[in-house]
């Protein structure tokens, strides 16, 4: 009897990691929601958001713990979540939208964002072009026209992409001035004077955060990329109306397709698929939560939810496009 009992016994602490349940794993625990920027920017404030609402649809009701990882153009949580983040449910984060599709265009870029937990995305979006009020640059012709300085993040950080891709597909005479932390260093940049603008910024981080700038009419908006025009800027054109070249345009309808994942959110690929399937409904439950609704509005923070299905089903479209057209991307965005 006392064998048996031994042995009943050993069995059973063999039985929790496999039988645990998904509230099991999450009560008590702190989730790491890492944000691949520092904090003041954009992406800051729509992670924050969100860590304040998401945990009380997570079975066990975790505490969500914001946690800024700034770096690499903002692929650095992308970057960790590939090789080095436990695969375990108890992290989730948030990346420049150019996450999904760096791999395809960066050859430096070894992870392969297919393989991501993809939770969805909060909105899709409108990038824009914008010079300070003070700089010659004020319109497109000028644009094309006017040497311009403009910051970024990072060799693969969207701000760096979409101002490499204006100088080499449409020849404007640009200067970039690259490494800043975030979008908050660079906008607080534009008003020392020290940059004339930026290129693929949000419109809703100008928005949330510099309600301020477009009430005084401090910035000029030069172009918005994006499949369609924001409601705000029914006069500033799309990039892809500034062009009749048919392989220009079909570079840019490339670049363009990352604006679906605009505010994207993915966990580390290979956590367990109970945990994964929680996070992704946790996720969508969030973005329809009155309480986080209330929050975005009071702070003109757009919501238009992309499923990780989505995601993960124009990511496999995209790892499929052929190499010659990624070549001429590629050489569209370099230096």
């Amino acid at each position: 009897m006392r064998r048996f009992v031994l042995i009943a016994l050993g069995s059973l602490l063999g039985l929790p990691a496999q039988a645990q349940s998904v509230a099991d794993f999450y009560r008590g625990k702190n989730v790491t929601v890492a944000i691949s920027f520092s904090p003041g920017g954009g992406y800051d404030l729509y992670a924050r958001t969100l860590a304040r609402h998401m945990g009380k649809y997570i079975p066990g009701n975790p505490n969500l713990v914001p946690q800024n990882m700034p770096g690499a153009g903002g692929l650095r949580v992308a970057q960790f979540y590939s090789k080095a983040a436990p695969k375990d449910g108890s992290s989730f984060g948030t990346f420049t939208r150019m996450a999904g599709i760096a791999p395809l265009f960066d050859r430096t870029q070894t992870y392969d964002s297919s393989k991501l937990t993809w939770l969805g995305a909060i909105t899709d979006a409108v990038s824009v072009c914008l010079t300070w009020h003070t700089s010659p640059v004020k319109t497109w012709k000028d644009f094309l026209e006017k040497p311009v300085t403009l910051g970024g993040t990072g060799q693969s950080g969207e701000l760096d992409i979409f101002t490499n891709l204006y100088k080499n597909v449409f020849g404007a005479n640009i200067k970039l001035v690259s490494g800043y932390p975030g979008t908050a260093e660079i906008m607080l940049a534009m008003e020392r004077g020290e940059l004339d603008g930026v290129c693929g910024i949000d419109w809703t981080t100008i928005k949330a955060q510099r309600q301020r700038w477009i009430k005084e009419k401090q910035i000029n908006v030069i172009a918005q990329a994006a499949f369609r025009k924001d409601p705000d800027l029914p006069h500033v054109p799309l990039i892809m109306e500034l062009t009749k070249d048919p392989e220009k345009l079909q570079i840019l309808k490339l670049f363009v397709s990352a604006h679906e994942f605009a505010r994207p959110y993915a966990a580390p690929p290979g956590i367990p698929a109970d945990r994964a399937a929680a996070l992704i409904t946790a996720f969508a439950e969030t973005t329809k939560d009155t309480g986080f609704l209330a929050e975005t509005a009071k702070h003109q923070m757009e919501v238009a939810p992309v499923s990780g299905k989505r995601l993960a089903d124009m990511l496999a479209e995209l790892y499929a496009t052929p190499e010659p057209i990624l070549a001429k991307a590629r050489a569209a965005i370099a230096r």
